[in-house]
């Protein structure tokens, strides 16, 4: 399995426009060309999100497939993770489906949302993606997500150090306000399990930086762009993806 990039670079997410920041990408030439800026700051994978031609958030195998083809063709090796985020617009089978037909090597995918199918139905998903090598970052919204996967995820699958998990703290409900602290229970959780996978972290708002450099210290990998906060440590409005990388390059570089 491809391995979870050390920092990975989540651009844009579902819901945000150009309303909400003149440099979020939307294009998939956008996405690109701020990757390639980011990649120049530390990056080294992307979590990728579509939009359609109004903008609206886009889950499509065909879609997908062209993007990577673009990437394989502009950044080749450099890792792509397609997400199969519902946002209350896709159910769980078309969210299989895109996963398994897009010709991605890496899908993140919330067990809380494809659990909306047949616990066995989800499990088999599972297996499918890893017979056929496609890399599943589990998306963990609080523990009780992190019990559900131990639930629903085959034992082997569960114990492999290839498993990937990504840690969510805090939410769009709360403001986009993140705790570096919230995550002690997911690393409660692991020690519990007796778990050693590999694991990143995402936080929402302000609290990004310093979440993720709490990550990082911990063991863990990070996802960071304005998907979950366009805002420094400081409170400050970031200029650009980039700029939101190059904080967090220079916090790690400090705390070494």
């Amino acid at each position: 399995m491809t391995p979870l990039p050390k920092i990975m670079l989540a651009p844009n997410g579902a819901r945000l426009t150009k309303a909400d920041h003149p440099a979020l990408p939307m294009t998939p030439a956008e996405i690109l060309e701020t990757t390639q800026a980011c990649r120049a700051e530390g990056v080294d994978g992307l979590h990728l999100h579509l939009r359609d031609a109004d903008g609206k958030h886009l889950l499509d195998a065909d879609a997908y497939a062209d993007a990577l083809n673009l990437f394989r063709t502009d950044m080749p090796g450099f890792p792509v993770q397609i997400t199969t985020e519902a946002v209350g617009m896709y159910g769980p089978a078309h969210q299989r489906h895109v996963a398994l037909n897009s010709g991605a090597d890496m899908v993140s995918a919330s067990v809380r949302e494809l659990c909306r199918d047949d616990h066995d139905v989800t499990r088999a998903f599972y297996n499918d993606c890893h017979q056929r090598g496609i890399a599943v970052q589990h998306i963990l919204y609080d523990v009780e997500d992190a019990d559900l996967l131990t639930r629903v995820l085959d034992d082997a699958l569960l114990a492999s150090p290839d498993l990937q998990l990504i840690f969510v703290l805090g939410r769009y409900a709360v403001g986009q306000k993140s705790d570096p602290k919230e995550l002690d229970p997911f690393l409660t959780w692991l020690t519990s399990a007796g778990l050693t996978p590999d694991w990143a972290v995402c936080a929402f708002g302000q609290n990004e930086t310093p979440a993720l450099l709490r990550a990082v210290r911990a063991g863990g990998k990070c996802r960071i762009g304005f998907e979950n906060s366009r805002q420094h440590a400081d409170g400050s409005n970031a200029k650009d993806n980039a700029a939101r990388v190059a904080e967090l390059v220079k916090a790690c570089a400090e705390h070494a």
